[in-house]
């Protein structure tokens, strides 16, 4: 491995195993506020649970039908961002009720996002298994704080994600077709958004909290959408990287990178 790549990997280890949704919270408002999931109500815990199904299904909608037709690469983060500003602040003037609505609009901006970035790191998007890549970060998107609430590090979490990903790469790849409720496609959407929900509450709770409110939902979603930009990053170096020199030596260079065991990772 180059030492350009080297760097560039050591880039992903610090953004997919360290970076934290409530830490960039805790920037925002400018103090250390618990968001970890364990201290969310259950009952704001179980909205953000529907909201981010929900989110992620019309996420699939779209990874399916359209993402392969965006022309090639360009950077369109800024722009992504703005609307998911919009879209916050839409979601913040309304109050949490509005999350069922705003979340599925903020997810499918981000998957947009995502998608460029993807691109930019050489992903063929007519590739189902790629299309599906782009969903998987929203996998990625707790750590550390959270404490055992997302157990393992981002090898573990595609391992757990593999089949289920490879199965609906399949099905997508003879049929076509984006339909959630197809077992292979909603077993996938089911096992990302129990992730996907967690930082979700946290983003709920954010916007619920009094010391948050003067920032608004925009400020909230504009971290939120970034949050998830820096994982793309990660995630799709690492791929790069796998396709230049395998998995294997990719995973095992991570894997001390990130200080963890390979084996107990691919559990």
């Amino acid at each position: 491995m180059t030492e350009a790549d080297r760097a560039a990997l050591q880039a992903a280890v610090a953004i997919l195993e360290r970076t934290s949704f409530a830490e960039r919270l805790a920037a925002l408002a400018g103090r250390q506020i618990g968001f970890a999931g364990r201290m969310v109500p259950t009952a704001l815990q179980e909205v953000a649970a529907n909201a981010a199904r929900r989110g992620l299904a019309s996420a699939l909608r779209v990874a399916i039908s359209s993402l392969d037709r965006a022309g090639p690469p360009r950077d369109r983060s800024r722009l992504h961002l703005r609307l998911a500003a919009a879209s916050g602040a839409l979601g913040g003037a309304v109050g949490l009720a509005s999350l069922p609505i705003e979340l599925p609009l903020s997810t499918v901006i981000m998957l947009r996002s995502i998608a460029d970035i993807a691109r930019g790191e050489g992903e063929d998007l007519a590739d189902p298994e790629a299309t599906l890549a782009c969903l998987q970060v929203f996998a990625f998107g707790g750590h550390a704080e959270e404490g055992n609430i997302l157990e393992g590090g981002y090898l573990a979490i595609r391992g757990v994600l593999a089949k289920s990903v490879s199965d609906a790469a399949r099905y997508v790849a003879a049929t076509a077709v984006a339909d959630e409720t197809a077992p292979v496609l909603a077993r996938l959407v089911a096992q990302i958004s129990t992730r996907f929900g967690v930082v979700v509450s946290q983003k709920a709770a954010a916007q619920a909290a009094p010391i948050l409110g003067a920032v608004g939902g925009a400020a909230v979603n504009l971290a939120f959408t970034r949050h998830f930009q820096s994982l793309a990053r990660g995630h799709f170096t690492v791929r790069r990287l796998e396709r230049a020199y395998g998995r294997d030596t990719v995973y095992r260079e991570y894997a001390r990178m990130a200080g963890r065991s390979e084996t107990a990772d691919r559990q």
